[in-house]
């Protein structure tokens, strides 16, 4: 091995010291010196330590959004403050006021109600939607095509997905909310929510827009749920904490009006095989059904259910007159052909939760399995094929799901590919979207030191290509997928 050049330099630095007359001490001292640097040059610790401030400077993923230009702030100039007692004067009395200052809330501008152009904001006026991404939305669904995999084959399916820094990108401004994936199997193409009302489209390896990313603002606050219509690809559902659920139609190039109250929607799915009809939750406790067929944007009939609180409504795949409810503590299944006005009685119930429940969702094909996540850090399956009385818990789960007030809740969800298996972001330390089976097995995690470093909170499957999507705090998409 060659001695280190710098260590060298070092050596004949200490022996220029031996004739000037140097006590002892000092020469015991460079000695020791000398011997430090020799040993930190052997284990190439000063190399290491330049690798390591090297990933320090590592930046986030730059493809997708370009940075937002704000404002410049003009600050106000103010006269020098200059002290009364220099200037031989006496000292102002202040007074407390009576009453303590009130915080006011920042004040939403809602969007005006009817149909809105789709007009991307990161791009040029005049900017219209391009043929080929048109096309590509509107290939049909293929649901009904999906291959049956084993467990075996399944876990190999997860082992074989990777990420690059290709599949990161920046495709809203503000933190995630929502994810979802069109049903398209020629290229990947995503959709996102984010905190401020924005919706942002990602083909991923597109050259539409800004590496692929086109962005829109239908909504003024959180995209909480988001869902491309399984009936018609090139509708893109999204609802919003702003009380307005529209239907983006990319061959009309419209964000369309379905559904709208003064504030606080908080969920929706589809009630129908056609997606005519659709339930739509607030955060008030009631259930709206709604027909798209109907003029105006009104529901057909309201149904108060659990007062305090609602944060999810999930419909069974095959009978959709049954839906789950994920009311504080407890999630309920319903009836929808015997809902009344207020006080309705549940076919089932889902009890063993001691915290309020982030979601509730059924299984994809069957629905004989609910998967639900719950701020006690549990995540629960239960037994919904009998749909009677109290389902019984399959499987409990432990899961770290505090997230706090700066990251979306942690929500586990099912893969469409297979019905027994499902996927949900963690807060552990190595960043990671872990997979498990309704056994409670865990069958894959995902990581990436290079090009996964946050939190996931909202997760997505393709519902038929091996492909996973994860949403960061930062409006980042993180894709893991086997695409060549």
């Amino acid at each position: 091995m060659q001695d280190d050049p710098k260590s060298l330099k070092k050596e004949k630095d200490i022996d220029q010291f031996v004739d000037v007359g140097l006590s002892e001490y000092e020469l015991e001292r460079l000695e020791n010196i000398r011997q430090n640097q020799a040993f930190l040059s052997t284990i190439d610790l000063l190399q290491a330590s330049e690798e390591l401030k090297e990933l320090s400077r590592k930046k986030a993923s730059q493809k997708g959004l370009k940075r937002l230009q704000r404002e410049p702030v003009v600050k106000d100039l103010l006269p020098s403050r200059k002290s009364l007692r220099l200037q031989h004067k006496e000292a102002e009395t202040l007074t407390l006021p009576k009453e303590k200052p009130t915080y006011t809330q920042p004040q939403f501008v809602k969007k005006a109600a009817g149909p809105l152009p789709m007009e991307a904001i990161n791009m040029e006026e005049g900017f219209t939607l391009s043929s080929q991404l048109q096309q590509l939305c509107s290939e049909e669904s293929t649901q009904d095509r999906k291959t049956a995999l084993d467990l075996k084959d399944y876990r190999a399916a997860l082992k074989s997905m990777r990420i690059t820094a290709d599949q990161v990108a920046k495709v809203v401004y503000d933190r995630t909310f929502s994810v979802a994936f069109h049903p398209s199997t020629s290229s990947l193409f995503m959709a996102t929510g984010d905190k401020l009302g924005r919706v942002g489209l990602w083909n991923m390896g597109g050259a539409c827009g800004d590496d692929g990313v086109l962005l829109f603002q239908p909504h003024s606050r959180p995209v909480c749920c988001l869902s491309f219509s399984p009936a018609c690809s090139h509708q893109l559902l999204s609802l919003s904490y702003d009380g307005s659920l529209r239907c983006m139609d990319l061959n009309k190039a419209l964000f369309e009006d379905v559904y709208d109250i003064s504030d606080g929607l908080k969920t929706f799915d589809f009630l129908s095989h056609d997606c005519s009809t659709l339930l739509v939750g607030n955060w008030d406790g009631e259930v709206a059904i709604v027909d798209r067929r109907t003029p105006g944007n009104s529901h057909e009939s309201l149904h108060s259910m659990d007062p305090k609180t609602l944060r999810c409504v999930s419909v069974h795949p095959l009978q959709r007159q049954y839906f789950a409810v994920a009311e504080s503590w407890t999630v309920n299944i319903y009836d929808s052909r015997c809902l009344k006005k207020c006080k309705s009685s549940s076919v089932c119930e889902l009890s063993g939760h001691s915290k309020s429940i982030s979601s509730a969702y059924f299984s994809p094909h069957t629905g004989d399995r609910v998967l639900t996540t719950c701020m006690d850090d549990t995540i629960r399956i239960y037994d919904t094929s009998a749909m009677t009385g109290n389902s019984p818990l399959l499987t409990s789960i432990r899961h770290n799901v505090h997230t706090g007030r700066y990251l979306s809740k942690l929500s586990a969800v099912w893969d469409p590919k297979l019905e027994a298996c499902f996927g949900v972001g963690s807060m552990a330390r190595v960043r990671q979207v872990q997979v498990f089976h309704e056994s409670g097995e865990l069958l894959h995690t995902f990581t990436d030191q290079d090009n996964l470093s946050t939190v996931q909170s909202i997760v997505a499957f393709h519902p038929t290509r091996n492909a996973l999507a994860g949403g960061n705090a930062s409006g980042r998409l993180h894709v893991f997928t086997d695409w060549c």
